[in-house]
Formats: C-alpha cells, structure tokens, sequence
C-alpha cells in the first residue's frame, strides 16, 4: 500500500498508472484487490496463474473471479516463461467478451502471430501491449498498440520515440530506433530481470 500510494502521490494524475497485483492463490489476491487502496489508479495488470499449472478453464476461472470483484479495468498478464502456464487467445477472447473491465493483455510470449490471432478472436478495442522489448516492433505491426516495457526504465525518450513511430506506422523510423535499442534489449536480460536495469 505504501509503494502504491507514493507513486500516485508522485505521479499526481500526468500519466495512467497500472497497478501490478497477481499471484496463484485467486482468494489472495482477490482479497488484495478489495484491501489496497488504489484511488488514482486506472487499471490492474493480473499476472496468470503461476506455479500450479493452471487448465485453460482454471486460469478462465481465476480471471472471471477477479474481475467479478473489481470494477477497474483488468490486463491479463501471459508471460509463460515464468508462470510455466500460457493463456491461450481463446481463453482471452473468452475473458474479455465474458468481463467487460477486463480489456487487454501483456503478451510477454515473444509469439509474434499472437496479436493478429488475438485481434480476429477479440476484436480491434482488446488492448494488446507487448511484455517483450526485442519483438515490441513486429509485435505492433501486428496490430498491439504499445509495450510494457523493461528498456524503457533505462532509455524512456527513445522507447517512448520508438512507440510513437510505430503508432504513426513509420516504420523505417522506428527500425532506426530499433537498431539503437536491440543491444540495450539484449543487455537487459544477461540476468533475470529485473536485476540489468
């Protein structure tokens, strides 16, 4: 609560903020969702299910019963690498027409097919962020609209340029951009991250 009351006190309304709360125990952080205070805030991004090695209906089921609990709108977080547990774009699709607050995803798969799947099964207003720096590019012209992103902590004015590019659909820009910053992509992950930044 601390941690999340000094950023909105710091960040005082100038950019959205996504409160990052997730965890395997859908009773836990159900419960942290109704404990925090998270006034200032514009969404949440839920991590799926890690450790257990969830079904699809199971992380279907954690989901539901997330956002049956919250009215902020919800990012379902699939990053596999780490929940040994990948969401499926038809368990998202599912999600997303079934729970109206839960709006997009953090797709940290590096599967560049994923968005345009995801867009044909979700329709264009899913939100579709990358989780994954080196792919953010192909990512986009996919159809995502942004990334969440690790380099952006060491270089923001360059990944913010490069979004920007690729938002304009400038991609000879933004490959420009993304020669410059592959070398950083690749450094900031020699080690488990967050540990490089």
């Amino acid at each position: 609560q601390e941690v999340f009351s000094f950023v909105q006190k710091t960040v005082a309304g100038r950019i959205p903020l996504i409160a990052g709360i997730g965890g395997y125990d859908t009773a836990e952080v159900v419960k942290d969702f109704k404990t925090f205070d998270l006034s200032g805030y514009d969404a949440i991004l839920s991590v799926g299910p890690y450790y257990n090695k969830p079904t699809q209906d199971g992380i279907y089921a954690h989901f539901k019963h997330i956002a049956d609990a919250v009215d902020i709108p919800i990012f379902v977080y699939n990053v596999p690498g780490r929940t040994v547990a990948s969401i499926t774009p038809e368990t998202l699709a599912r999600l997303a027409k079934d729970c109206p607050n839960i709006v997009g995803t953090k797709d940290a798969t590096a599967d560049l097919t994923r968005p345009s799947k995801q867009r044909l099964l979700s329709g264009e207003k899913f939100i579709q962020l990358s989780g994954e720096d080196g792919t953010a590019l192909g990512f986009n012209a996919h159809g995502g609209v942004g990334c969440i992103s690790v380099t952006a902590n060491v270089a923001p004015r360059l990944c913010a340029e490069f979004q920007q590019a690729t938002l304009a659909g400038d991609y000879r820009k933004a490959i420009k951009l993304q020669d410059r910053l592959m070398p950083l992509h690749v450094a900031l992950f020699v080690e488990t991250s967050p540990s490089p930044v």
